[in-house]
């Protein structure tokens, strides 16, 4: 069976078009235990001329391997600049598989995405998932003590991030606590007043945070544009 063209050209341009690529997920966050998938993450930038048509590159990818993902350049700046945790904590992996120059020159764009709006971005998100998990206790007894873990991870790098003005994603000491959450060895009352205790400093050390308001857009969208201008003239060479 032949696969959609379409298809094609989307797994063709994170197989060659790869600018960074990274492992996520517990192995990134020091979680990992001997069951653990391998999550990869990856940014692709499509040549620029692929615009130029009416049918434009896609957005994102998934695969070719199971547990891969990728966005296309474009669109992981668009939501890194909106503080979007999965793709900000990305660019924080201290497991990077692949990095091209253009990739170097992303990474050293780190602090530039980096702003006060990631306490609305990771506190929403982290309502959302706290949500979730009373509604599985409600109709359940227990939550999925898997996300339980996770949340609670998100919240300790929120409120770190807040603090310090760094994103670090490795849990470090916490590996021994949050894997007894996972396990269900620790009781939902005391998971969920953690997450409580964690949320409220999150927002103390919001009121004296070192992140700018806003993130440097214009330094973003300056390396988008020599990007996209070096990618157009070298398909005219």
């Amino acid at each position: 069976m032949h696969r959609p063209k379409d298809l094609d050209l989307a797994l063709d341009l994170v197989r060659d078009h790869t600018v960074y690529s990274c492992v996520m997920g517990s192995r990134a966050f020091g979680l990992a235990t001997d069951g653990s998938d391998t999550d990869r993450r990856g940014v692709f930038l499509a040549p620029t001329p692929l615009f130029w048509h009416f049918e434009k590159p896609p957005t994102h990818v998934d695969g070719p391997a199971e547990e891969q993902f990728s966005w296309e350049l474009e669109r992981f700046c668009e939501l890194a600049l909106r503080a979007n945790p999965n793709v900000l904590e990305c660019l924080h992996s201290p497991l990077v598989e692949r990095v091209t120059d253009t990739g170097r020159e992303l990474l050293a764009l780190r602090e530039a995405f980096l702003s006060r709006q990631a306490h609305i971005t990771f506190a929403r998100y982290a309502v959302g998932q706290h949500k979730k998990l009373v509604d599985d206790v409600r109709l359940h007894g227990e939550p999925r003590w898997k996300h339980a873990m996770h949340l609670l991870r998100l919240l300790t790098s929120c409120r770190d991030l807040l603090r310090t003005g760094e994103l670090t994603i490795d849990v470090g000491e916490q590996r021994g606590p949050l894997l007894a959450v996972k396990r269900g060895e620790v009781a939902w009352p005391d998971v969920e007043s953690w997450m409580n205790r964690l949320a409220d400093e999150a927002d103390a050390a919001a009121t004296r945070t070192p992140l700018p308001p806003e993130p440097d857009r214009r330094r973003v969208e300056d390396f988008l544009f020599r990007v996209r201008r070096a990618s157009a003239a070298a398909a005219v060479a």
